[in-house]
């Protein structure tokens, strides 16, 4: 069952609170849309019209928390790191801490929305989730008994975030939920999983993981097979079995998609985001950037993040 905005009734009779009664169109007051900060618990619930990513031409934004949207009414496209994400009602999005998020805004589009702090659950609680995978699933359209499962979740959580508005014993209680909701998530067949059962797809795991880490410091793959113990054909070859790139071109790839991030959500000059990206020379870092991206930094930027001719990292010709 799909959850809806007009009446969000859940199996068992259970009932999002009246927050989530706002449509798309009904807006509170500007000074009741701020970010979808967690609450004093470490997780808050809201949903998308009181916040700011509703505005009808939102920029890109970084969280630096987690957020999980449960669409329930509507239909429209979310960007998740410049790439457009179709939702309906039962789509669920993960944007992690540090993606470029936007919504485009659309007349109808409505969203419960769950989110808490990096580092809130301990690894025993939320096992076999991968909640610090920086490139883990993030897109599942439900349906069935995982529609109804993750349904209930979110509605049991908004309703004690506001029953419940203090106290450890109810900060435990909305943790414990929300380790319950994740889990119920990682059972869910992604979109995107990485299969780990070959030694090509582990090697890549930690080749990204590294990559994740020192993305700023090096673009070299010398570099990054050195850290773990193996040669730079060693990681080629893990990176073309899983993605059809290069190792290089993976590198490359994380790079330009942080400059993305960094044009498109923060006000760093160019020269400012080359420094941090390891481009001394602002000629350096816009040459990386148009041979990657397809645009230059100041094209993209002025483009609010989607300059005509941009294109993703993927698509450019691997011969490059």
């Amino acid at each position: 069952m799909f959850l809806s905005a007009a009446t969000t009734c859940i199996a068992g009779g259970g009932r999002l609170p009246s927050a989530t009664m706002l449509t798309f169109g009904q807006r509170a007051p500007a000074a009741a849309l701020p970010p979808p900060a967690p609450s004093w618990a470490g997780v808050g619930t809201c949903t998308l019209p009181e916040t700011a990513l509703a505005e009808e031409r939102p920029a890109p934004t970084r969280l630096p928390y987690h957020l999980l949207v449960l669409t329930t009414a509507g239909h429209g496209t979310v960007e998740l790191d410049f790439e457009p994400r179709i939702c309906r009602p039962g789509t669920l999005l993960w944007a992690r801490p540090g993606q470029a998020l936007r919504f485009g805004g659309q007349p109808g589009l409505d969203a419960a929305i769950i989110t808490w702090q990096r580092g809130l659950l301990s690894a025993d609680q939320v096992a076999g989730v991968g909640i610090d995978d920086p490139a883990g699933p993030s897109l599942w359209q439900l349906a069935g008994e995982d529609e109804d499962a993750v349904i209930s979740e979110f509605a049991q959580l908004s309703v004690d975030c506001e029953r419940h508005p203090t106290g450890a014993v109810a900060a435990a209680l909305l943790r414990h939920q929300l380790a319950v909701l994740l889990l119920r998530i990682a059972l869910l067949v992604a979109d995107d999983a990485l299969d780990t059962s070959s030694a090509e797809s582990r090697t890549f795991a930690r080749f990204r993981r590294s990559l994740e880490d020192g993305h700023r410091d090096t673009r070299r793959v010398e570099d990054y097979a050195a850290r773990l113990g193996c040669s730079v054909r060693t990681l080629t070859r893990a990176s073309l079995a899983i993605t059809g790139r290069t190792a290089k071109q993976v590198v490359d790839d994380r790079v330009a998609l942080e400059a993305r991030r960094l044009l498109a959500c923060t006000p760093m000059s160019v020269a400012e985001i080359g420094r941090r990206l390891g481009f001394p020379e602002p000629t350096n870092f816009g040459r990386f950037f148009h041979r990657e991206v397809g645009v230059s930094p100041g094209a993209f930027r002025a483009g609010g993040g989607d300059a005509q001719g941009a294109r993703i990292p993927a698509q450019r010709p691997a011969a490059d």
